[in-house]
């Protein structure tokens, strides 16, 4: 089964971290996706850049909108992920409480699936 890990960081304390703090963290961060990897779990992986440079899209009635950021609304944002296969729901929880952005950042746990509930 594939499971995403979605790392979801407040806005703020990402703005506030100092450059080697944010190379600290990366380390641990790409340390983790290499065990991933070797225990051949990781499908893929990436880490995201500030919501400043990102963009909303959104289609209503067939008009196009677009919204730059950074989103003063959100006070959190999505960091990176993680798409990882392994056989159950505990599996993929137990491997998000491994990753080291647990310590500042909350993982959330999703199943792939429909989009739809029956």
């Amino acid at each position: 089964m594939s499971y995403l890990l979605l790392v979801q960081e407040k806005s703020e304390a990402r703005r506030a971290r100092s450059t080697a703090d944010g190379q600290a963290a990366m380390e641990r961060m790409l340390a983790f996706t290499a065990d991933l990897k070797a225990r051949g779990l990781l499908i893929a992986s990436d880490s995201l850049t500030s919501d400043a440079s990102g963009v909303r899209v959104e289609i209503r009635g067939g008009k196009r909108s677009l919204l730059d950021g950074p989103f003063a609304e959100s006070k959190e944002i999505v960091g990176g992920f993680f798409l990882i296969d392994c056989d159950s729901r505990e599996q993929a929880i137990a491997i998000a409480c491994e990753c080291p952005a647990a310590a500042w950042a909350t993982i959330e746990v999703r199943q792939s699936g429909a989009c739809y509930e029956d």
